[in-house]
């Protein structure tokens, strides 16, 4: 499968690059993609959340009132989940909500989502790039260029580019990553994926091992 090269100016540069088709024109396999969504989404959870439980609210632990004979339900402690103030029965505790998922089914989820995209032409070649100096406003400039300005877009350089970065950091549509931080969730939550040259090889190389 081929592909024109573009400049940041949006403007073809003539040439066209050759994508594998191990990487870029698989099968997609939903299963996979489900799986690895999955498990980056349960990463980006804190699992911080905590309510008290009976054992944790202040309060008197004097019996309320005798246990039998008052016709309701016996009742030992004001703190007990039944009252109002009292505990909560079987709230949240903190916890890791992480799994771990095999390589090789990570790897095979990654080239779905991409060749997802390449079947969809949400794919753009440009050559590599960099700025002098971190400037929101020059990234903007390459969004336009490309017709990205209103789109969600994910920029994968070959080497990771700190003014780049900092350039696309208060974006909320755009996101810029390496070669080897691509995952399937930020692929396929993309409208488009802007690919630099330099980065492909190193796509390929770690997605066809």
């Amino acid at each position: 499968m081929k592909v024109a090269v573009l400049d940041i100016t949006g403007k073809d540069t003539g040439r066209k690059v050759e994508l594998s088709s191990e990487v870029f024109g698989i099968e997609p396999n939903d299963h996979a993609i489900y799986l690895d969504v999955k498990q980056y989404l349960a990463n980006q959870r804190q699992g911080t959340h905590k309510s008290k439980e009976r054992a944790e609210i202040a309060g008197s632990t004097r019996k309320i009132k005798k246990q039998k004979g008052t016709g309701t339900a016996r009742a030992g402690s004001i703190k007990s989940g039944v009252f109002r103030g009292g505990g909560r029965m079987f709230g949240p505790r903190p916890r890791n909500y992480s799994f771990k998922l095999n390589k090789n089914l990570k790897r095979l989820a990654r080239k779905s989502a991409l060749s997802i995209q390449a079947k969809e032409n949400n794919l753009v070649v440009v050559e590599d790039f960099n700025f002098e100096a971190p400037r929101t406003k020059e990234f903007i400039n390459v969004l336009k260029a490309l017709e990205l300005d209103t789109k969600k877009s994910l920029f994968v350089l070959g080497e990771e580019s700190k003014n780049v970065y900092l350039s696309s950091r208060n974006l909320k549509g755009s996101k810029v990553v390496d070669a080897s931080g691509i995952n399937t969730y930020s692929v396929l939550n993309a409208s488009k994926v802007v690919i630099s040259e330099s980065s492909l090889e190193g796509i390929e190389s770690n997605l066809s091992k």
